[in-house]
């Protein structure tokens, strides 16, 4: 019987390992009741990294508010809360040490569910914030195949096991005809359109669409030319989320037929179409908007139905 894992990958502000876990079992259980299928077995997994970042960033505003004008500026609590945990997450995982915690962190829990998975098992990605550039930069980008890591203490063996992680799925690794194939995607709240930049402004170690392709033209022939179905949730009222429809055309060209890319809105607008929509009220409220859609029933009738 076909066993249908689901990997987790949560965004920033997520601290506690406990409290994931419940939130995604409670997406997962959405997702069940969407597929309304009691024959089908859905196993998922929990990839935690956001305890990896909390002494550099306690350090970090330490570090402000000792400043003699830090009680003068405005927004304190926005900007220690809000921006200085996204900026913060998304910088320090582009660091190499705590990206390789990262690498690390997936190897310890994602690997071993996945190597034992049977030939006909499939793989669903369910990501979330910067979890999607996380993940997609440690499956796609160069930059984890610089020789130079292997001269750093702290990232000596991390080619090696970036590689384990890439062989253990169809389509990636040293050889891409075996693996665990990806049968959805599933991206909520999802800044990765800006990352795009680093791909459409030239070459580029974090550039993902090389083997993105490689990987979606491997995905297609397996699929016997039906596209991977790629589903992107965004709130009205998130300011990180962000549309791929148009984006990812731009990135794949000719591979954009292997995808089947589709936007979608998790909340009708409400309140949002009154004229403050463009204000900082929204974007005071966004942190609510971006952490929705765990809880959102369309989130879990979309990927279930995406599962069918």
């Amino acid at each position: 019987m076909t066993t249908d894992y689901v990997l987790f990958v949560h965004g920033v502000k997520n601290r506690s390992q406990e409290a994931f876990q419940q939130t995604c079992l409670g997406l997962l259980e959405g997702i069940r009741r969407s597929l309304n299928d009691s024959s089908r077995t859905l196993k998922p997994i929990f990839l935690f990294w956001g305890d990896l970042n909390v002494a550099p960033q306690q350090k970090l505003v330490q570090g402000l508010q000792a400043s003699s004008q830090w009680q003068n500026l405005l927004f304190r609590d926005f900007r220690r809360q809000e921006i200085v945990e996204f900026v913060g997450d998304a910088a320090l995982y582009l660091s190499r040490h705590v990206g390789a915690q990262v690498v690390y962190r997936i190897r310890d829990i994602a690997l071993g569910p996945m190597a034992g998975a049977s030939s006909k098992d499939r793989l669903h990605l369910v990501t979330h914030s910067m979890g999607t550039v996380i993940l997609f930069d440690i499956l796609f980008a160069g930059r984890w195949e610089d020789s130079r890591l292997d001269q750093d203490t702290n990232t000596h063996d991390i080619r090696q096991v970036v590689s384990q992680i890439r062989n253990a799925l169809f389509g990636l690794g040293t050889n891409p005809g075996v693996g665990l194939p990806v049968a959805s995607i599933h991206t909520m709240g999802s800044p990765i359109a800006l990352f795009s930049l680093l791909s459409l402004t030239g070459e580029s170690s974090h550039d993902l669409t090389s083997s993105l392709k490689e990987f979606l033209d491997a995905l297609f022939v397996l699929r016997q030319g039906q596209p991977l179905p790629w589903r992107n949730f965004i709130h009205p009222g998130d300011p990180i989320a962000y549309p791929l429809e148009g984006v990812v055309p731009m990135l794949l060209q000719t591979s954009q037929t292997y995808v089947q890319m589709q936007d979608v809105i998790t909340e009708k607008p409400g309140l949002l179409t009154r004229p403050f929509q463009q204000t900082i009220v929204p974007l005071l409220w966004g942190g609510d908007a971006h952490g929705s859609y765990w809880q959102s029933p369309t989130v879990g009738k979309t990927i279930g139905d995406a599962l069918r």
